[in-house]
């Protein structure tokens, strides 16, 4: 994944060194895909048991992509971390080019907070003279590399 940020950068004409990278999603994705799942299970669980396996996982993937769509961010992102910024790309997959540059935000004027929950860990940055936030979820899994990130944004 650091290879793929590094690439994004390069091919933009950036040039920073890649610290760490990993795959996020917008804040409350999680929630989403429970939520949508619960309530698409119930919806055609009516119908049977098929139906309600069909309506939990179309219910799946709309609460997150309602998540998506309320935060403004792609449903998936690399987050690249140099000694200077912070990088968010849009990229389909954790194996994916990056397709486009989402945000960057200089470290020097960020606060980063960090939540933990039981699946995933809630990275806020947080831009210190506008107070304006954007709000990650990684897993825990380390396969997401989602740990790389936030160690290298909190040293």
């Amino acid at each position: 994944m650091a290879e793929l940020v590094q690439d994004a950068l390069a091919a933009a004409g950036v040039s920073d060194q890649v610290l760490a990278a990993g795959q996020f999603n917008p804040r409350g994705s999680s929630g989403g895909l429970f939520a949508g799942g619960l309530l698409g299970s119930e919806a055609g669980g009516v119908f049977g048991d098929a139906a309600g396996a069909i309506g939990m996982g179309a219910g799946s993937v709309a609460g997150m992509r309602s998540a998506s769509a309320r935060s403004g961010l792609p449903p998936r992102m690399l987050v690249g971390v140099t000694a200077t910024t912070v990088y968010g790309f849009a990229a389909a997959t954790r194996h994916s080019q990056p397709t486009a540059l989402v945000f960057q935000v200089p470290r020097a004027s960020l606060t980063v907070k960090i939540h933990q929950r039981v699946n995933v860990r809630v990275l806020e940055l947080i831009d210190q003279a506008s107070d304006s936030r954007i709000e990650l979820e990684g897993s825990r899994i380390p396969l997401t590399h989602a740990n790389d990130v936030i160690g290298a944004l909190r040293s």
